[in-house]
């Protein structure tokens, strides 16, 4: 048995340290980028009070840092070598995360957009597995932001019951030709404000709760009936999630995007890897608050006397440093077991275990987060301080991915035989 990572991983975390510093860093601390680097989400609500959306200019700047990591090699890392990737396995992709984190927020790894220069691309994985040749031809696109698809599954009145979901679509026929007229709400639509594209989920066919008769449709994001009906104001403040309606929405036969009455499949396809990795970037902001923390104690001297010398700045620092360690053993154990594994194997003998991680670390960083703050005094409640804006974020993770309640409802069912391979 060897824990030792592996240490051609070892050496490419080394190689993406480099070219952060060497391009990255030098494009955050440009003078006319700095400034809106420190002061990002102060714009993102004046703009959003006026009406509009964050600042454009700061997508373009995490485009700009895309592209700088695509031409290096970095940012399809996690994809097929058949798109210019390099099947990057879900152990590297954990280890990176959690690394990416650990250094805290920037051009490197912004998780409020979900953007890192090592992309996770859910959609792409949705394209190479139930796309029509024309629909796989938008890889390249969605990678490179020419095409933006955004996620249209939750509803207002549905989250986790999906499959008891309202919108519908029905067979039709104009100007002659076949298709499906959409009608339905959706919730948290994130990215509609740039979307192309709307990989909407739709009721054609069965009953309410059930699982088959769900179709995904690839629905353009400006076809006549779309409209974003609002942007939700959230604990994360300003953001890109919107509530959209559709009316009398009419696609085509080839908006179809896999199997008619199959479509939930597209939406499970890529969970599990979403919540390893979303669990090694929990992880490894907990980690950033912890070590800040504990730097910041040794600083600060109140009553001429290092901080850190009170077994009350101490030992909660000490709780949460030792679940971080265990946590970190159980993600990449995981992870490098559903590197042996097929998706319907995982599903089937290692879910419960994904799901472990999954809540527990975006707890666990919540934790380390308002602790780093609390131990930080009136400077971490400020936004001089990463804290607040890690303890809004990752706050998020605890619902979305499937809430904390949906991950350990998997672990129960799996704990007392309701399903998995001990289903008895």
């Amino acid at each position: 048995m060897d824990f030792s990572l592996p240490p051609d991983l070892v050496a490419y975390l080394a190689e993406l340290d480099r070219f952060i510093d060497a391009k990255i860093k030098p494009l955050e601390q440009a003078d006319d980028n700095i400034r809106f680097f420190d002061h990002r989400r102060e714009w993102a609500r004046t703009d959003f009070e006026n009406g509009g959306l964050p600042r454009h200019e700061w997508e373009e700047l995490l485009r700009k840092a895309k592209d700088l990591a695509d031409d290096a090699g970095h940012l399809r890392f996690a994809i097929p070598k058949r798109y210019g990737g390099q099947d990057g396995t879900n152990l590297w992709m954990a280890v990176i995360r959690e690394h990416f984190a650990a250094k805290g927020l920037g051009l490197h790894n912004d998780l409020q957009n979900e953007h890192s220069i090592v992309g996770n691309f859910p959609i792409v994985k949705m394209l190479d597995l139930y796309g029509r040749d024309d629909q796989k031809a938008m890889i390249d696109g969605s990678i490179t932001g020419k095409y933006r698809i955004t996620f249209g599954l939750t509803e207002p009145d549905h989250g986790s019951d999906a499959t008891h979901m309202e919108t519908c679509a029905e067979e039709a026929v104009r100007d002659g030709k076949k298709g499906w007229v959409i009608n339905g709400e959706k919730m948290w639509t994130t990215g509609m404000h740039v979307a192309t594209h709307c990989a909407l989920f739709a009721r054609t066919g069965g009953k309410d709760g059930d699982a088959r008769g769900i179709t995904c449709f690839l629905v353009p994001a400006d076809a006549t009936g779309v409209k974003v009906e609002e942007y939700l104001w959230t604990f994360n403040m300003p953001t890109d999630h919107p509530r959209v309606s559709f009316t009398d929405v009419f696609v085509t036969e080839e908006a179809v995007f896999g199997e008619v009455g199959r479509g939930l499949s597209l939406a499970q396809c890529f969970v599990h890897e979403n919540r390893i990795r979303q669990a090694a970037s929990s992880l490894g902001a907990a980690v950033f608050c912890i070590n800040e923390s504990v730097k910041y104690a040794r600083e600060r001297k109140p009553f001429g006397e290092e901080l850190a010398r009170n077994q009350a700045i101490q030992f909660p620092l000490v709780e949460l440093a030792t679940q971080a360690e265990m946590l970190r053993l159980l993600i990449r154990k995981t992870a490098w077991e559903m590197d042996q594994m097929t998706q319907a194997q995982v599903e089937h003998t290692l879910s419960d275990k994904v799901s472990m991680c999954n809540y527990w670390a975006n707890r666990l960083c919540g934790q380390a987060a308002d602790r780093a703050i609390q131990v930080h005094g009136g400077i971490g409640y400020s936004r001089h301080k990463q804290f607040e804006h890690i303890y809004r974020h990752h706050r998020r993770y605890r619902i979305t991915e499937g809430s904390e309640e949906i991950q350990m409802r998997k672990v129960a069912g799996f704990l007392f035989g309701y399903m998995g391979a001990n289903k008895r």
